[in-house]
């Protein structure tokens, strides 16, 4: 797998726009893919968001295995980190954004009601390319107000947008770090969506989904493509089994693995494999 250090213009641009907000932020949501809780963990927001009350919410809950998610959920909870698995799909868990929005803040909302004030929250919605924030805005807001898309970069601009219970949000472009100081990371972000499948070697990424697939979740891999004992086979071989399977064949009966790597990755990112984390605790302990 190669190497992947790049900082896109327009991600440098949203990073300044993140500082120059802040000061008019009560609290940041940090939006995570619950399939990759560490690596959709962009490692620059503590330095960036400093003391700035925040929590974070994981999100396509729908998607991820849930047993492996409750262990996520209590790694952070030891680290201090308020995490609320929610699904933008379903609905579950968006309700209770909110009040955890308002806990934070409590003292600041308590003393503007004693003055006769009706203060609103201002919230700042922060995450990586693809994870789901406008369309978090949108369920919260009941309303097509932000942009939504399958593709990383859709959001491009900040966007206020003013929701009901004395709520106020800000959405801001998905945003990277300059560089992945763990290739697993780069990798865990392909696999999702996270970083564009053009700058990839998507074969490459099929071979190695595949080898963390047979050894994690060895019945659903052979069960969505009707495979035998995969145990002992390499990315590559089971790459080709399933291209043979799915009818990826060429002249010659040459198997076009790009053709089979596509549809792998298409069917992960689509729950077609069923709920699967792409990444334990366990692993950053």
């Amino acid at each position: 797998m190669q190497n992947l250090q790049w900082y896109p213009g327009h991600m440098a641009k949203t990073r300044r726009m993140i500082e120059e907000n802040l000061g008019n932020i009560d609290v940041v949501v940090e939006i995570l893919d619950a399939r990759i809780p560490f690596s959709g963990r962009n490692p620059n927001f503590d330095d960036m968001l400093r003391t700035k009350p925040r929590f974070a919410v994981l999100n396509k809950y729908d998607l991820a295995d849930p047993a492996v998610t409750d262990r996520w959920i209590g790694l952070y909870a030891k680290q201090g980190i308020k995490v609320i698995p929610i699904s933008c799909a379903t609905g579950m868990g968006i309700n209770k954004i909110a009040p955890a929005a308002k806990v934070l803040i409590a003292d600041k909302l308590q003393s503007a009601k004693e003055k006769g004030m009706n203060r609103s929250v201002k919230i700042m919605m922060v995450g990586i390319p693809n994870v789901g924030k406008s369309t978090l805005i949108n369920r919260l807001s009941g309303r097509a107000s932000a942009k939504t898309g399958d593709r990383p970069g859709v959001t491009r601009t900040k966007q206020w947008i003013r929701l009901k219970d004395g709520l106020e949000l800000i959405d801001t472009p998905g945003i990277l770090p300059p560089k992945f100081d763990n290739q697993r990371t780069a990798v865990n972000l392909a696999y999702t969506g996270a970083i564009r499948d053009e700058i990839m070697e998507i074969e490459l990424l099929a071979y190695s989904l595949l080898e963390y697939l047979r050894d994690n979740y060895p019945s659903r891999l052979c069960e969505r493509y009707k495979l035998p004992e995969i145990s002992d086979l390499a990315g590559h071989e089971i790459l080709e089994l399933i291209g043979k399977k799915r009818g990826c064949v060429i002249s010659g009966g040459e198997i076009d693995t790009e053709r089979a790597a596509n549809i792998l990755l298409d069917e992960l990112r689509g729950s077609k494999l069923g709920r699967i984390t792409l990444e334990k605790p366990e692993d950053f302990i």
